[in-house]
C-alpha cells in the first residue's frame, strides 16, 4: 500500500512530494523531497512515479495506491483526456512504470484519508529546504 502526495508554495512555485510505502501495515519506506519549481499537478505525479520507482526497487508486484489528485487519478485511469504537453509525458512515464508489476490499483481517496503523505511533502515546503 502506497499514499502519495504532491504540495507547492504558489501555483507554480517550489514544490515537493511525499510517498509512503507500507508492507504488511508496516511503513517500510517513507520519501519527503523538494522537485524544485512546478505546480501542484506537476508535483502530484512526481510523487506517483517516484512511489513506482520506489517500489521496483523494492521488487513489489501487487501495489495499491492512494492519492488525493482527482486530476491524476482520472487521467492515468483515461477518465480524463491529458490535453498538456508536460502532463502528458508524467503520464506516459506513470503507464509505462505500471508495466513493471503484476497488478497496480490507484485509488483517488480524500485528503483526510492521505494526512501521512500530505504532512511529507508540506514539511519539506515549511521547512524551507526547497532548492
Amino acid at each position: 500500500m502506497i499514499n502519495v502526495d504532491g504540495a507547492c508554495s504558489g501555483n507554480p512555485g517550489p514544490a515537493a512530494i511525499g510517498v509512503v510505502i507500507r508492507k504488511n501495515n508496516d511503513v517500510i519506506k517513507e520519501v519527503s523531497r523538494s522537485i524544485g519549481e512546478g505546480t501542484n499537478n506537476i508535483a502530484e505525479y512526481s510523487a506517483l512515479i517516484c512511489a513506482l520507482e520506489e517500489a521496483k526497487i523494492l521488487k513489489a508486484q501487487s501495489l495499491t495506491i492512494y492519492t488525493d489528485s482527482e486530476l491524476v487519478f482520472k487521467q492515468v485511469t483515461g477518465q480524463y483526456k491529458v490535453k498538456h504537453e508536460n502532463m502528458k509525458t508524467l503520464c506516459n512515464r506513470v503507464k509505462q512504470l505500471i508495466q513493471d508489476f503484476s497488478s497496480v490499483d490507484l485509488q483517488h481517496v480524500l485528503r483526510e484519508k492521505n494526512k501521512e503523505a500530505d504532512k511529507l511533502a508540506s514539511s519539506v515546503l515549511k521547512h524551507k529546504s526547497v532548492v
